[in-house]
């Protein structure tokens, strides 16, 4: 019969539960890393929209940059549910925010960087005073578009916020159509735009 020394349960006790918690974790990271950390790609994602001025109906014009889709924004479904819509005004593209479409209630802001490349911007501005809910924000090559998303609930039950940053690849007023490359961290309420080291 063992004694209580010899137990082999008990004499691995002191070491059962690190262990036990670096073999749950590995699913996630390798042992000594955060298990909550986000190991997040910043390869830019390309996209083409239409502006809202095209006569066609039902065309691609809002998109919904924490979940990477586009939306039809005159769809019933639709509401609160994209961040930034393109349009035409005065002969040129822009984007409008929700509230310029008269949605209440929509968290989604839009400030711009002019001057520089997607690769330039690591963080959003953190004064809430440069962000737009309801003005048109016109679109210029050159110039990196920081949204910020509509809120969702998070993964534990928190309010979040997303940021986003993009630019224009292919503008086309004529034609009233956007091609765009753009990042968003997957961070709830994260000023930062890039993958912490």
């Amino acid at each position: 019969m063992p004694t209580p020394t010899s137990h082999p349960f008990r004499a691995l006790s002191g070491l059962a539960g690190p262990a036990l918690a670096c073999v749950l974790a590995l699913g996630v990271s390798a042992c000594g890393d955060d298990p909550f950390a986000f190991d997040w790609d910043d390869t830019p994602q390309t996209v083409l929209l239409y502006s809202l001025a095209r006569p066609e109906l039902n065309l691609e014009s809002g998109y919904a940059f924490r979940q990477h889709q586009r939306v039809r924004v005159e769809a019933a479904a639709a509401t609160g549910n994209w961040d930034a819509a393109l349009d035409t005004r005065a002969g040129a593209l822009v984007w409008l925010p929700p509230g310029a479409l008269g949605v209440a209630g929509s968290a989604a802001r839009i400030t711009t960087i002019p001057g520089v490349t997607l690769e330039d911007v690591i963080v959003a501005p953190s004064d809430t005073t440069l962000y737009t809910a309801s003005e048109p924000v016109p679109i210029e090559m050159g110039t990196v578009y920081i949204i910020k998303t509509s809120r969702t609930q998070g993964a534990f039950g928190s309010s979040c916020v997303y940021y986003a940053k993009a630019e224009a690849q292919v503008l086309d007023p004529i034609g009233g159509a956007l091609t765009f490359r753009y990042v968003t961290s997957p961070i709830c309420n994260s000023l930062e735009l890039i993958p912490p080291d």
